[in-house]
């Protein structure tokens, strides 16, 4: 799988449990909802969206290591 492929799944698979996730939370609103809320999701966007802008430089960085390699 190269980078851009499992760039690609991963902020598709972001958007996916996105939709789920707000799905779920019309339905389920107790503190064990909160705290999953707090302590699981909240965390997760940020994490997954620095780790697609990661995926990003070194993508860059191999393609320009692939030009000068040639």
């Amino acid at each position: 799988m190269s980078l851009s492929t499992g760039r690609t799944k991963l902020d598709a698979c972001l958007k996916t449990l996105r939709l789920r996730w707000e799905e779920v939370r019309e339905s389920w609103n107790d503190p064990v909802r909160q705290d999953f809320e707090e302590q699981y999701w909240t965390p997760l966007e940020p994490l997954v969206a620095g780790s697609i802008r990661a995926i990003d430089r070194l993508d860059s960085v191999l393609a320009r290591v692939r030009q000068e390699c040639q």
